[in-house]
């Protein structure tokens, strides 16, 4: 069957240079983005029930923008003026400079990696003696704990923010030929959505092996499924699929 519609469980790109739009024009396919989770801040007293000062760490590891986000709402509620001095270790060049919204970028000690934890270790390594807290989610990547603590970095987790199912109530009756997903919290809001949800004739993509777990344990069949080597992005997998299936 041919694909004509694509809903990716993602927020819309807010650059006009997103390859989902290429991917759109060049395939002559519709795609829409509607992100299936999303994440909300935990109230300043259940921050509190972890039992974490935050005066007493020295460095802040941040892995996303959100994290950076609600790492300075928290010490705005809890009345935590953030000193100068404290040291921001950040996995993306990305995250390091949404800290501008923050802090006087120029004046701080901030380090950056390339998006993973291993290139940031280096980093981490050479400031051993600090005390890291890790502002992070309910859901955090165990490569990331794991890395601190085979390298006796001195590091406390505070969970900030839960990801959420979003309410898809509008896309009951709305159907699509390809949905897109990027994490196991996609399944998981699919189904919570939409229990007595069938597949049908649904083409399932599927980004990283946790995701198509996840997928597989729900009983979804994966067609398109990225990273691979002759598909490294997920806009790649789906324009291989499309092209080869549309000429059917």
């Amino acid at each position: 069957m041919k694909v004509k519609t694509i809903l990716v469980s993602q927020p819309e790109p807010e650059t006009e240079k997103s390859p989902y739009f290429d991917l759109s024009e060049n395939c002559k396919v519709k795609v829409d983005f509607r992100p299936f989770i999303h994440v909300e801040g935990i109230a300043s007293k259940e921050f509190r029930q972890q039992k974490i000062n935050i005066q007493e760490y020295g460095a802040v590891i941040f892995t996303s923008r959100n994290a950076v986000d609600h790492f300075f709402r928290i010490a705005e509620e809890v009345r935590y003026n953030v000193p100068d001095t404290l040291k921001y270790f950040c996995m993306s060049e990305s995250t390091a400079y949404y800290l501008q919204k923050y802090v006087v970028y120029r004046k701080r000690k901030i380090f950056h990696g390339r998006q993973r934890i291993e290139d940031l270790m280096p980093l981490i390594k050479k400031h051993k003696d600090e005390k890291f807290l890790l502002p992070c989610s309910d859901i955090l990547k165990k490569d990331i704990p794991e890395a601190l603590e085979s390298n006796d970095i001195n590091f406390s987790r505070a969970m900030l923010y839960k990801t959420v199912c979003s309410d898809l109530s509008d896309l009951e009756n709305v159907n699509y030929d390809v949905l897109v997903f990027f994490s196991p919290a996609g399944i998981t809001s699919l189904f919570e959505n939409f229990p007595k949800f069938k597949q049908n004739d649904t083409r399932i993509a599927v980004f990283g092996a946790t995701t198509a777990k996840a997928a597989e344990a729900a009983g979804l069949q994966i067609d398109i499924a990225a990273p691979k080597p002759e598909a490294p992005s997920m806009t790649m997998a789906l324009e291989q699929y499309i092209k080869k299936n549309n000429k059917k």
